[in-house]
């Protein structure tokens, strides 16, 4: 009786084991599917979204120059974080909340860059060019675009290489600002003055995206036009071609 006790405690001894090691192959399987699953889905997570919308034409005007507003929608502009961006019904782009960037779809290594910009009091963004497309702050050159908030580095710095403290211009105001990126050197005006003439020794950034941004959640940016005129690879082609608008590229 006692050896019959044994076997059958034995033989449920040994079925359970059986059960839970059958258990723990389903608990493995489930285990790699959601592995799998979270690692298919972690590059998406991290991809730049196209904003949706029918694209516009890209057409450049008599000089070169294109249009990447179409004052209707944010078609063809790449971000990570779309709820920040709106175009208004006087068709200008608002950034406001979050900090979020927007990026061109395409990369430029010569050009001119242009927007005319209206920002609130202690708002901050940027114009960003030859920048990496990625989340947080882009890797690449920002003219800076802050008139009255804590950062130091006012409207026109080249951010982190030369730095403008004046305030040039007032809160709410409409203004032009124009880089013009050729080699190494980087020209940035303000109302078609030149507040910056740089050239970079380092040539820390040479292609890459252009890219505004929306820096925090008190600032009210806007954009009533924002302009890229590419230029030739050649340094001293794009150079004789600037130099209609900026004089003081000789």
């Amino acid at each position: 009786m006692l050896y019959l006790n044994r076997h059958s405690i034995l033989l449920s001894f040994v079925k359970q084991c059986d059960k839970f090691n059958s258990n723990m192959k389903i608990l493995k399987h489930l285990i790699c599917i959601v592995v799998l699953v979270a690692l298919f889905s972690l590059p998406m997570a991290c991809k730049a979204q196209t904003v949706s919308g029918k694209s516009t034409p890209i057409v450049p005007d008599e000089q070169g120059w294109i249009s990447l507003l179409d004052g209707k929608t944010l078609s063809g502009w790449m971000t990570f974080d779309p709820h920040a961006w709106s175009v208004d019904d006087d068709g200008l782009l608002v950034g406001k909340g979050n900090r979020s960037h927007l990026f061109s779809p395409n990369t430029y290594r010569n050009m001119e860059y242009r927007a005319e910009v209206k920002l609130n009091h202690k708002g901050n963004s940027g114009m960003y060019f030859r920048a990496q497309l990625g989340r947080g702050w882009p890797k690449g050159y920002e003219s800076q675009v802050e008139n009255t908030s804590s950062d130091p580095q006012r409207t026109g710095s080249l951010y982190n290489f030369v730095k403008i403290g004046e305030q040039l211009i007032e809160d709410d105001t409409w203004w032009t600002q124009h880089i013009i990126a050729i080699g190494n050197r980087i020209i940035i005006k303000v109302n078609n003055k030149v507040v910056v003439d740089f050239t970079d020794e380092k040539n820390t950034w040479t292609e890459g995206h252009l890219a505004v941004q929306q820096h925090d959640p008190g600032s009210v940016v806007h954009y009533r036009k924002i302009e890229v005129r590419p230029l030739p690879d050649d340094a001293a082609v794009a150079k004789a071609i600037g130099v209609e608008d900026t004089p003081s590229l000789k």
